[in-house]
């Protein structure tokens, strides 16, 4: 029996029950794929986060319930809270390698700060079944990266959409919806991933990797407040430092035990 150390931490939250749930596995040596994707479909989170240290830092990936994605700042940001708050880490910096290269979480007080390549957009017009999947009549501007970006008039129109999940599935499994925010928000936005059994993601720093270069060029500002408008919701600290995002939030431990894998 080989016992695995685990923890489920809210992630871009200040308490439970808010911000974006990751369950986070610490382990010695990298367990066989297939058993890493039956521990993230056992956990059912949107995201499980495993670790391995190595002499520069850790190796880092992550799991949905479905397959192993490329990349996913909430899970990077729980993994960082366990390592600084759990493991008595004693740098102020963490060196990740990752499937999307190297990236590094610095800690300042309760605050943590994920250092991400910016995620590259262009001017897309989305299918109309996407659209009409969504609900969504009318918007301002559309781009497409990593994930459709769609601008909407207002954080009104943002927080009334009410998609069919089934009906976005064989269209595109991944839509950020945005606008411009209000009082100390800069914006504001939603994300849904139905094609990885996220039907909408609470907190999505992938998403916020392009959401912050957009942002930054409509209203002339390198640094900004963000708001995502889930159910749960979160607030994400924004910064663009030329090819490179800063995406700060802070993160509280939910749970935390042992895996007892036969």
């Amino acid at each position: 029996m080989q016992t695995i150390p685990v923890w489920q931490v809210d992630a871009f939250s200040e308490r439970n029950f808010g911000g974006n749930p990751a369950a986070v596995c610490a382990l010695t040596d990298w367990l066989p794929d297939n058993e890493l994707l039956k521990m993230a479909q056992q956990h059912n989170q949107s995201e499980t986060a495993f670790f391995v240290p190595t002499k520069g830092g850790f190796e880092l990936r992550w799991f949905t319930t479905r397959n192993e994605v490329n990349l996913c700042g909430h899970a990077t940001l729980a993994t960082a809270h366990v390592i600084f708050n759990h493991l008595d880490y004693p740098d102020a910096r963490i060196h990740f390698d990752t499937l999307s290269g190297r990236l590094t979480v610095s800690r300042e007080g309760d605050w943590l700060t994920l250092d991400f390549p910016a995620g590259v957009t262009v001017e897309q017009s989305p299918p109309a079944e996407l659209l009409k999947a969504l609900g969504v009549s009318h918007y301002v501007h559309a781009r497409k990266g990593r994930a459709w970006l769609i601008e909407l008039a207002s954080r009104e129109d943002v927080e009334a959409v009410a998609p069919d999940i089934d009906a976005m599935i064989p269209v595109e499994h991944k839509v950020t919806i945005t606008a411009k925010g209000s009082g100390q928000y800069d914006f504001v936005s939603r994300f849904f991933s139905p094609g990885e059994a996220v039907w909408e993601d609470p907190v999505t720093g992938s998403a916020h990797t392009m959401l912050i270069p957009y942002w930054s060029e409509k209203l002339g500002k390198t640094q900004m407040l963000a708001r995502q408008v889930s159910a749960r919701g979160g607030d994400v600290r924004c910064e663009l430092q030329g090819k490179r995002v800063l995406m700060s939030g802070t993160a509280v431990t939910w749970m935390q035990g042992n895996i007892l894998l036969r």
